[in-house]
């Protein structure tokens, strides 16, 4: 006896025709044809079952927060920064409670039940951080909320950020994050990912630093942060984030700090959607694409995952909290258009980020979570095409999203049909 059998799956690694069997919020079971009853069961119909998104870069305490207090009328990331210092001296807990809770609601409709959300400690008063802690223990039922302490105005520059953001993990922030490019110097940024790298290796913490979120090819801020990951040997347990500058370093360069990053095992985050349209403002034509080197990081073995970063705030106006969009958009900056590609930015949303985050129990085996999401195509090159409907999403076993099948009714003349957009 089961507690849910989901029958007739296709899972992202080609296996077809699985039945998922799952008792007290694990998977239990998991060949074709399981034998047995369940209290409860689904029919996938052979469609695509996946383990649930995972967003590995975030800003939760800015999300929906667009127009507060104008709209951001350039579109650049600079404007963006100055938007929310005006907004930080306005922010109340409720407000930033009541978006916060707003968006994981959209997260879960779409599947995504992790999110990596970097938190601003450079308000002295602590509000958002305050406010993102009690989220993450509101969500906990049905969404893992991983935060990091980040100094949004420099640790270095900013007064009083450093021991605001240590105040952050004594009050239960999980990761240490920072923002080198920001610093008033290269050698300030420098040392300020010494210092942010000695503070996680301290208290056994994983990093994750904005760096080099910038179209300067002299920005290398990523060669120090895998140096000190090395040195203190944080291996697997760093990310850096953004990392655009590396799209505009010459190839040598390149060449040599990848294996770097690799040694280190330094996992990068791009943000497609942000760093497409944030990038590059500078640029006439030739005309950079803002992102960073995705297919060549991968190559060299690196961890790359994609993030959603910015909803509705003052960075980025649009969004929906659908990571197959942000996969969708990283296939076709980096180009990576072949079927093995496609299936990496799938990856990249799924697998890749949970690996990041360290998540516990993730994936589709005999052991894990029983969270995963029934989606309306048969493969994950076909899910990212259609950005395709959710039709389940399960959280330790029990259904706590439905969205129904897409279907288009077309009324043509003497050509009436039906077409369901997973074939």
């Amino acid at each position: 006896m089961f507690d849910l059998i989901v029958r007739h799956c296709t899972l992202p690694d080609g296996r077809v025709h699985q039945d998922i069997g799952i008792n007290k919020g694990r998977i239990t079971a998991l060949h074709p044809a399981i034998a047995g009853h369940a209290a409860q069961e689904i029919d996938a119909a052979g469609h695509l079952v996946s383990p649930p998104f995972v967003d590995a870069h975030f800003h939760m305490d800015s999300t929906l927060s667009y127009g507060q207090p104008r709209v951001n009328q350039s579109g650049t990331l600079l404007e963006g920064i100055a938007l929310w210092g005006e907004l930080k001296p306005h922010l109340t807990q409720d407000a930033i409670i009541e978006r916060a809770l707003r968006y994981c609601d959209w997260a879960v409709a779409k599947g995504l039940l992790a999110i990596r959300s970097h938190v601003d400690v450079c308000d002295p008063r602590l509000l958002a951080v305050e406010a993102l802690l009690h989220v993450k223990q509101q969500v906990k039922p049905y969404l893992d909320l991983q935060l990091v302490a980040f100094p949004q105005d420099g640790v270095l520059r900013s007064p009083g950020a450093l021991a605001q953001l240590q105040r952050a993990l004594d009050m239960g922030v999980d990761v240490v994050g920072g923002i080198p490019h920001f610093e008033r110097t290269m050698a300030d940024g420098a040392e300020s990912v010494r210092i942010l790298c000695e503070l996680a290796a301290e208290r056994g913490l994983r990093v994750d630093m904005h760096c080099d979120e910038s179209d300067d090819p002299l920005s290398r801020h990523i060669e120090t942060l895998a140096s000190q990951a090395h040195r203190l040997g944080l291996h697997g347990r760093v990310a850096g984030s953004h990392l655009t500058s590396m799209h505009s370093m010459d190839n040598y360069y390149v060449s040599k700090l990848l294996p770097l990053i690799k040694e280190a095992g330094v996992a990068a985050i791009a943000n497609p959607l942000i760093n497409i349209t944030l990038q590059g403002r500078h640029d006439t034509y030739p005309k950079r694409r803002g992102m960073t080197r995705v297919p060549e990081m991968l190559a060299a073995g690196i961890d790359v995952a994609f993030g959603h970063d910015c909803v509705m705030d003052p960075w980025y106006s649009l969004g929906s909290g659908d990571m197959l969009e942000v996969a969708h958009m990283g296939l076709h900056v980096a180009q990576m258009t072949g079927q093995a590609a496609m299936r990496q930015c799938f990856e990249a949303v799924t697998s890749t980020p949970a690996r990041i985050l360290g998540l516990e129990g993730y994936g589709l085996e005999v052991g894990c979570h029983a969270d995963f999401v029934l989606l309306q195509a048969r493969d994950p090159v076909e899910a990212i095409r259609l950005r395709a409907t959710r039709l389940a999403v399960v959280r330790r076993g029990q259904v706590i999203a439905r969205t129904p099948p897409t279907v288009a009714t077309l009324s043509l003349p003497q050509r009436p049909s039906t077409i369901a957009w997973s074939l």
